[in-house]
């Protein structure tokens, strides 16, 4: 069969929290941040692991800082990717959160390659389900028009919360106050926050691992009533012992029994901190 059109080539960031094998197998093509920490800096994903990451972070002084790629960075991808008239959708975590989808729009008006750069409004699980139902429409033939409109319907269908164990990195961060900070870890406050609308919103607060894990149960049935749950998952900073594991049982025992999960990106967890975990459901 001859095509009369050239490829679609996909890129994204390392904050996905795809598996390589995930990358690899869906030809994703990823221009990964930088993190610093303790004067020296490493690229996510290449030279640094989540884990590794998180042992660094543990007995580091500063907040580790986290850089996204230098719009050069994606105009070298694009103008390789796109040498042949291929066209090339470029897909990032939500602008409310990093400069890259910023950066790789500044790179796509400079490169000659043909370029859509879409902001996922997501992180993590979140930005990686857009990926995988890119790639699975891209191996089925579809048109770039198709892909962007498909998309539009997973954001609006997608669900993400992230709970913060700890407070410290907030406050280091400066996303919270430090009198704020230092009564949350007193009362021992778990803070549950959604990415509505690409940013970070507190939208409650418990007292205990527990509560977590019934909060997020009760809106996952609520936001899934009716539908079909066609991915669940959790990311994880070392959270899976105290609400992860807990959370995959319950909503197992819905039959749903695909839940991921996965260690999250340096670049999520040094803004959470240890414990923390990421839940992403999507549902139509």
């Amino acid at each position: 069969m001859c095509q009369n059109m050239g490829q679609i080539h996909i890129v994204t960031d390392s904050t996905s929290d795809l598996t390589q094998e995930e990358i690899t197998k869906n030809q994703i093509h990823v221009v990964p941040l930088s993190i610093q920490i303790d004067n020296a800096t490493y690229t996510d994903g290449v030279d640094i692991q989540p884990e590794e990451f998180m042992e660094k972070m543990a007995v580091s002084k500063e907040l580790p800082k986290s850089s996204q790629p230098a719009p050069g960075k994606f105009k070298e991808m694009y103008d390789e990717l796109g040498k042949d008239g291929d066209q090339i959708i470029s897909i990032h975590m939500t602008g409310g959160m990093s400069g890259t989808v910023e950066s790789a729009r500044q790179a796509a008006q400079m490169s000659e390659s043909d370029v859509t750069v879409i902001d996922s409004r997501f992180i993590a699980s979140g930005l990686g389900i857009q990926l995988l139902e890119a790639a699975r429409l891209r191996d089925e033939g579809a048109t770039l028009e198709q892909i962007i409109k498909r998309l539009e319907v997973v954001r609006d269908n997608t669900y993400l919360y992230v709970i913060v164990d700890t407070l410290d990195n907030l406050v280091k961060g400066g996303r919270i106050g430090k009198g704020r900070g230092f009564i949350g870890s007193l009362l021992n406050i778990k803070v549950i926050a959604n990415l509505e609308g690409g940013a970070y919103n507190p939208v409650g607060k418990v007292r205990s691992h527990k509560q977590v894990v019934n909060h997020l149960f009760k809106q996952f049935l609520e936001d899934t009533a009716g539908k079909t749950v066609k991915m669940a998952s959790i990311s994880h900073a070392h959270g899976m012992k105290t609400m992860g594991t807990p959370l995959k049982e319950k909503i197992e025992a819905t039959g749903y029994h695909d839940v991921r999960v996965q260690f999250t990106s340096p670049i999520v967890s040094t803004h959470t901190g240890p414990g923390a975990i990421g839940f992403v459901y999507f549902a139509e």
